[in-house]
């Protein structure tokens, strides 16, 4: 609250846009329309009003006693639903020699225009009046540019010394700022940072993207800022906890961890039989569309909640949920076609990272690789409110099953690249003649295949079963 020096050099101030004095006590309107004005700012001077209650324009001091009702009754405009948004101010009473003076201290929204019962009202100098249309359309952009996102707005209590300068300094501003220009500023780290979003020099400190991307310790102010990794056994969350890990720590450094852990941890590949002799790698789940997701629940989460980012590992799945739902312009109806960015700052401080491109292309791009590997495309739930889920499921469930098991691999070492052929067509043509088998396979004749044959069968590969004509051909598995 104001000071009893700085009343007596308001109340003669030439400052007249930010002070109203009055001895009237009992005018409400007079009283809410000022209160009104004072939380417009219409000049923006960022400087707080004061509504001077038992004082002449002049300044002098009316010799008011101001009393609990007065007090109360003054206090009460905050709160009596006529002013909307609720204004930000104190009522305190100061006692001077010549009286009593009641102070009603207000401070410029964020969330202009303010009305009073539908009202506009504005300060232009010493006048107070409704405001014109242009006027209002002013309060409205203002209102606009106040609206900052969670990532821009300061991180208070926190410090320079909690944000890792080295890595800042060293590593990510020559990433995003050219050499030379960087070279020739000779602004301290405050400024620079400021310049990209990561500074508040208003209330000199971090901004939350500087202590999400770069601080020491994000969890001391964010204590939901964490990955949490859980491997159930079996397909629901009621099953054994196999594993669990936590990710936490500022995403220049978590980020790599965590893409690695799920290279390493959650990715799997193991050979299987593509046909009678060779083998291909069936993968679980693309490593690509991994990354994506994990990088978008990180880019698009809200970091106001105390709720982690989920990864859940299953069987059969793997379930991705981070707080809060679609944002802005992006809602049920046009996702994925539509996206928006909760946290912009950080979102362009992992583009610059090379962690994500923001060319609204992940969840196509997601899909396509889970086809391409064989996996069923994931599921997005975009219906709840609070939060944004995904599930990605095992292609490991889907693999074809072959009816005879490859041969060992010293049967396959004796065997000619032509046998392996002749072997590997007749398991999918078992009713094939000589002619169609050398038909199909290349620079080889009837006799050639014959001869082959011949050899399959003395080895025990391969067998005749029925007759010539009408009878059809087994492989002999070991």
């Amino acid at each position: 609250m104001i000071t009893k020096e700085e009343i007596l050099s308001l109340l003669h101030s030439t400052e007249t846009y930010r002070i109203e004095r009055t001895i009237s006590t009992g005018n409400m309107d007079k009283f809410c329309e000022a209160i009104c004005a004072f939380a417009n700012d219409l000049p923006d001077s960022r400087k707080k009003g004061y509504l001077f209650i038992g004082a002449y324009d002049d300044g002098r001091l009316s010799g008011l006693k101001v009393g609990d009702d007065l007090l109360k009754k003054i206090a009460a405009i905050r709160s009596d639903g006529n002013i909307l948004p609720l204004p930000v101010m104190t009522v305190d009473k100061i006692e001077f020699p010549e009286g009593d003076l009641l102070i009603a201290e207000v401070s410029p929204s964020l969330l202009p225009p303010v009305r009073y019962r539908g009202r506009v009202f504005v300060r232009i100098g010493p006048r107070r009046d409704i405001a014109s249309e242009a006027e209002e359309r002013i309060l409205t952009e203002r209102r606009a540019a106040y609206m900052a996102t969670f990532d821009a707005t300061p991180c208070l209590g926190s410090s320079l010394n909690d944000l890792e300068l080295d890595y800042i300094i060293n590593t990510y501003l020559p990433s995003v700022i050219d050499v030379d220009i960087l070279n020739q500023d000779k602004r301290d780290i405050k400024d620079k940072l400021a310049s990209i979003h990561l500074y508040d020099r208003t209330n000199d400190c971090p901004t939350y993207a500087a202590i999400i991307l770069f601080g020491k310790n994000p969890r001391y102010y964010m204590p939901g800022n964490y990955v949490q990794y859980v491997r159930f056994q079996g397909t629901e969350m009621g099953g054994e906890v196999l594993n669990e890990k936590r990710f936490q720590g500022p995403l220049y450094s978590m980020l790599p961890e965590l893409e690695s852990f799920v290279n390493n941890a959650i990715i799997t590949q193991r050979p299987v039989a593509a046909s009678l002799f060779r083998e291909k790698t069936i993968i679980n789940y693309p490593k690509n569309a991994l990354r994506e997701l994990m990088m978008n629940a990180c880019m698009h989460r809200d970091y106001q909640a105390n709720m982690p980012i989920r990864l859940y590992q299953f069987d059969d799945h793997i379930e991705i949920m981070n707080a809060g739902g679609l944002y802005g312009e992006a809602r049920p109806e046009n996702f994925p076609m539509v996206n928006d960015y909760r946290n912009p700052i950080v979102a362009e401080a992992m583009k610059e990272m090379k962690y994500v491109n923001m060319f609204n292309q992940g969840v196509r791009r997601v899909q396509d690789m889970l086809r391409l590997n064989g996996n069923k495309e994931a599921v997005f739930d975009v219906a709840k409110l609070t939060v944004f889920c995904v599930d990605v499921f095992s292609n490991e469930h889907n693999i074809p099953q072959t009816t005879t098991q490859t041969t060992t691999q010293t049967t396959t070492q004796t065997l000619s690249d032509i046998q392996i052929a002749i072997v590997e067509y007749l398991h999918a043509h078992p009713n094939a003649s000589r002619k169609e088998i050398a038909a199909n396979i290349s620079n080889i004749t009837e006799d050639g295949i014959k001869y082959h044959i011949k050899k399959l069968q003395e080895k025990g590969i391969i067998k005749r079963v029925g007759a010539d004509f009408g009878g059809h051909w087994e492989i002999c598995t070991p």
